[in-house]
């Protein structure tokens, strides 16, 4: 709700990460030889695609900040040093970060190869590849956590 009430309508954050997540996807692009064409059709929306394809666009529900916010709440909810807890915050925002990149690199190279296949990969492949880095980078908390909770146990 805080995303829907206040940062979007009164926030610039869903533009500036559409507009990272676009720039890094161009940059992997170019490096991979595509010539890259991008459009901003609105503040929150943004097309991009290589050039005599269909482009894909980027708006709010791609950008990952409801996952990034997903993924804080957990790692501040579970108990843990927090210490650990500020490197390993930034690191996981930043993995889900690039994995949303890799995501999209991978559905506009789908609508330049094989654009019949991209709303199947849009809606499975890529959810559940994203949701399962998520669920190994809580799982490498959890556990990291539990461990030092362990070690840190009087009783033992």
């Amino acid at each position: 709700m805080l995303h829907q009430w206040v940062i979007k309508p009164y926030t610039l954050v869903d533009e500036k990460l559409i507009s990272l997540i676009i720039a890094n996807a161009a940059f992997v692009l170019k490096l991979l030889g595509f010539t890259v064409y991008q459009s901003i059709e609105d503040r929150n929306l943004q097309l991009i695609g290589i050039d005599g394809a269909h482009p894909i666009w980027i708006g709010s529900p791609c950008n990952a900040l409801t996952l990034f916010m997903f993924f804080t709440l957990f790692v501040i909810a579970f108990p843990g040093n927090i210490k650990k807890k500020l490197w390993f915050i930034p690191l996981g925002v930043v993995i889900i970060h690039f994995t949303n990149v890799l995501r999209v690199v991978a559905l506009i190279c789908i609508s330049y190869y094989a654009p019949q296949y991209i709303e199947f990969n849009h809606t499975y492949t890529f959810t559940i590849l994203v949701y399962s880095i998520i669920f190994l980078l809580w799982m490498w908390w959890v556990n990291s956590s539990l461990k030092e909770l362990k070690a840190n146990d009087p009783k033992d």
